[in-house]
């Protein structure tokens, strides 16, 4: 059985995707030991709320270099809503506080003009993903691919590069598509492990 380990920031709802996972027949359990997240292998990098409180809540917990070393060594990583977020440089929303700085880029504010927080459905490609957001990135960084989302102007959807997987939107509430996108990305991480 495929294990996952959800990262236990104390500000995610982990819930919904522990049981997005349990329904793709994954072992999931959820942790906040540098050691175990070091040698697990499927992480999740779940996040709700601030960027200075999952910034906090990561170095409290040790848990920043474990995920810089993870992306690093090519070890499988999916970021979710703020999980993306932390894995960039610096946050509109924190000013101040130091991010991840895997993804070099700056999360930046919707414009002012546009409903935030985007709460509901956009598309992405060929389906559709749940948002729930106010901040973004607005261009795909060198050295990364991925899909963009329209609200407003185009910003990212999701990222990807290796085993890693960062997606702005909510792949456990987003249906079929989303549950596609989960099981596509554990089958990557797998074949990554038999090269």
């Amino acid at each position: 059985m495929t294990q996952v380990t959800i990262i236990d920031t104390g500000i995610a709802n982990t819930a919904s995707v522990s049981a997005a996972f349990e329904r793709l027949g994954c072992d999931v359990a959820l942790s906040h030991d540098p050691g175990l997240i070091e040698d697990a292998p499927l992480v999740v990098l779940p996040g709700v709320g601030n960027f200075g409180a999952g910034m906090r809540a990561l170095r409290t917990r040790k848990l920043d270099q474990v995920i810089i070393d993870r992306v690093e060594n090519n070890q499988p990583l999916m970021g979710i809503c703020l999980g993306l977020q932390l894995l960039c440089d610096a946050s509109e929303e924190s000013p101040g506080i130091e991010g991840l700085g895997i993804i070099n880029a700056m999360v930046t504010r919707f414009a002012d003009e546009v409903r935030t927080p985007q709460h509901g459905w956009n598309r992405v490609g060929d389906g559709y993903a749940y948002y729930s957001n106010t901040y973004r990135i607005e261009t795909i960084p060198e050295g990364w691919d991925g899909e963009t989302s329209t609200h407003g102007s185009p910003f990212v959807a999701y990222l990807r590069r290796g085993t890693t997987l960062a997606c702005q939107f909510h792949p456990e509430l987003s249906g079929s598509w989303g549950a596609d996108l989960m099981r596509k990305w554990i089958e990557n991480a797998k074949e990554a492990a038999v090269c």
